[in-house]
């Protein structure tokens, strides 16, 4: 569709201001709906509440006079009559309205009323005609207003209006009743009532969500048809001897997510899987199994960690697994000393090192395989997609496996990772005892750390996490320091203390990881890094101070520190949450130790964008649609989209014409994609 330019009114300033609100072509004008709607049905005074905002009519019944107070600060004020009540009206910083306010003539005016003054503060003046029910409220800026954007939408209606076409395929619209495109388009901005907004809405929730999926399907369908990706022909007897060999059985999640990675590995098509696993489900064995299969078939592994310390666990892990393999293994991390790069650089590039377990520095423009066949990514959520994706260039199409111990709940699983297959581990390691849970007050905390006294004793370790101060990392160092200083107080001699924070360096970190992990310190004091990728199975207590200023997902990653072991295990939340939404993670976090179940409950309290970071994630921004509160269309809309890319060549069938065209042109012109 044609540049907002050609509509009258738009010179160079306001395009450009226009294009600040991501409004650029016609299309994304009529599609910038508004986020809310004002009542603004005309109301008789007898039947409103104070402070209510509302609609009256009436007769104008003194002139408008004008004062000025403080610098460029104006009040107009007039007397309204509305049946045989007279009440005040008062316009703050508007003295343009004067023009608009004639003695003895019918007025209507939009504002909050004070029944105390029995006055009305005035927000708007509508003509004295026929007023629709529902006034629309966008999203605007200082250089463009609410009326501005408004005239221009119905401008561009009038203009282009009649060249909104269907897309969606008309057994679609009439299997779920739809509205059509160009009328949903128009009652999103101008809805004659409440009945028709909802309608409006439904379609266009129901648009958003199917073009979306049609997007995510399309992309798997093309992963699928590449017969040409690597075929990974592996040893299946080396495989069956190395699993074998392993200290412990595979679960049976385990073994169900190994076989569906395997058929992966072995089939022509190039393999997209994400493999989800609550904290200690065992995901880094499946890796390892993966990795294996990979190097049986002549090709090299790679494994990709968001911090340092993951990367060296997984390290130690993979040495210790492999040791009676003829497999080399090799790290690369921010922190490599550059001889020691340099000759793991030409390891990978002679084909001599198998597989590489990195940080971001797998990435780096020098990092040459010789042939990389599988590509492991882990917690992949705090890798940009960008990073991904060069990653997996650095091979030809090697298969790609994404690892996270968030447990995604299904509606964010559908809209982030739409367009990869699922493995899911959802069993934990025999042997393991849940890890019981108790929230206390902060002046529990005492009785708490006497408790704590009891089970170091019994030989066993703690992790003390410290409370969360977003606005500054210093304030988090000095906390952390004087939770530290208490600690010692009260636990040294008989137990050593740590501590760990985000300012150390990463030798520094290591050394008191290395410190608790030898049993060295019985009791760490942190922040946040310990979060991921640290496995200490004699630690068995969790403290977790000011709980309330942590996520729900964050709290479950924490809380899973603990529990690997044979020991029963504890988590002490210390909260006194100042809101509701606190003290049902507090509950949340008692009831349950399904990361499944916390993070359904999280994406309720918080939303998706929290939870990923919008940036970080790719997770798709929608103009209307709400993947929490419209699930169930989100569901609905992916099967169509199935459907849809089921049927052979649909693109050349006649009832896909429109949507085939659509999205062919939203790809050419970035209307829709990306």
């Amino acid at each position: 569709m044609q540049s907002v330019a050609v509509l009258a009114g738009v010179g160079e300033k306001r395009q450009q201001a226009l294009a600040e609100l991501g409004i650029e072509s016609i299309e994304s004008l009529l599609t910038y709906y508004p986020f809310r709607y004002e009542d603004v049905q005309q109301r008789q005074l007898a039947e409103i509440q104070d402070q209510e905002k509302v609609t009256l009519k009436g007769t104008v019944v003194s002139p408008a006079v004008m004062s000025r107070f403080g610098y460029k600060k104006t009040r107009l004020q007039f007397r309204m009559m509305q049946d045989r009540d007279v009440f005040q009206v008062s316009f703050f910083n508007q003295p343009y309205l004067k023009d608009k306010i004639i003695l003895s003539e019918e007025i209507v005016v939009y504002g909050k009323w004070d029944a105390k003054r029995k006055a009305l503060t005035g927000m708007k003046i509508f003509g004295s005609g026929k007023q629709d029910s529902f006034a629309p409220v966008y999203h605007v800026s200082k250089k463009i207003r609410q009326a501005t954007l408004q005239d221009l939408i119905k401008q561009a209606f009038a203009q282009f209006g009649e060249q909104i076409e269907e897309i969606l395929p008309v057994q679609l619209v009439d299997k779920y009743r739809l509205m059509e495109r160009k009328q949903a388009i128009y009652a999103m901005h101008f809805p004659d009532d409440l009945d028709t907004y909802r309608q409006a809405k439904r379609r266009v929730v129901f648009e958003e969500f199917f073009l979306f999926q049609m997007k995510l399907q399309g992309l798997k369908q093309a992963e699928k048809a590449e017969v040409n990706g690597l075929c990974l022909s592996y040893d299946a007897k080396q495989l069956k001897a190395f699993i074998q060999k392993l200290p412990f059985e595979l679960t049976d999640a385990q073994k169900r997510v190994t076989n569906e990675i395997c058929a992966d590995l072995k089939s022509p098509k190039h393999m997209q899987r994400l493999l989800q696993g609550d904290v200690g489900s065992g995901k880094t064995i499946v890796a390892a199994i993966a990795l294996y299969a990979t190097i049986t078939a002549g090709f090299q592994g790679a494994l990709m960690v968001p911090t340092e310390i993951l990367a060296q666990q997984h390290m130690e892990s993979f040495v210790s697994l492999f040791a009676a393999m003829d497999v080399t293994v090799a790290l690369l991390t921010g922190s490599t000393k550059t001889k020691e790069r340099k000759h793991i650089l030409a390891g990978i590039k002679d084909g001599s090192i198998d597989i590489l377990i990195g940080t971001h520095a797998l990435i780096q423009e020098d990092v040459n395989f010789a042939q990389l066949g599988l590509v492991i990514t882990d917690e992949q959520h705090r890798f940009g997609v960008n990073q991904r994706k060069v990653l997996r260039e650095k091979g030809w199409k090697p298969d790609v496996l994404f690892m996270t111990a968030t447990p995604i709940p299904r509606t964010l699983a559908i809209t982030v990772y739409g367009e990869m297959d699922v493995s899911l581990i959802d069993e934990l390691p025999k042997g393991r005892i849940p890890i019981e849970t108790r929230w206390v007050r902060p002046p529990q905390l005492d009785t708490v750390l006497h408790w704590a006294k009891k089970e170091l004793a019994k030989g066993h370790q703690m992790y003390v996490i410290c409370p969360l101060i977003e606005e500054s990392e210093m304030l988090d160092v000095q906390n952390a320091q004087k939770i530290y200083e208490e600690l010692k107080e009260f636990f040294e001699p008989i137990n050593a203390v740590g501590l760990l924070h985000g300012k150390m360096k990463p030798s520094e970190k290591e050394q008191v990881m290395e410190q608790f992990k030898e049993n060295q310190t019985q009791i760490l004091v942190s922040t946040t890094v310990i979060e991921v990728g640290v496995n200490v199975p004699n630690a068995t207590l969790m403290i977790i101070i000011d709980a309330d200023r942590f996520g729900l997902a964050q709290l479950h990653q924490l809380r899973g520190r603990v529990g690997r072991g044979v020991s029963a295990s504890y988590c002490i939340l210390v909260a006194n949450p100042k809101n509701e939404v606190g003290k049902e993670r507090m509950k949340v976090m008692t009831e349950t130790t399904n990361g499944f179940v916390v993070s359904e409950r999280d994406l309720a309290l918080r939303g998706p964008g929290e939870i990923f970071g919008q940036r970080q994630s790719g997770l798709p921004e929608f103009l209307i649609a709400d993947i929490v509160e419209h699930a169930t269309v989100l569901e609905v809309a992916k099967q169509e989209a199935e459907s849809i890319w089921q049927q052979k060549d649909w693109k050349l069938l006649p009832a896909f014409h429109a949507l085939a065209s659509y999205l062919a042109n939203a790809r050419k012109e970035n209307v829709f994609f990306d």
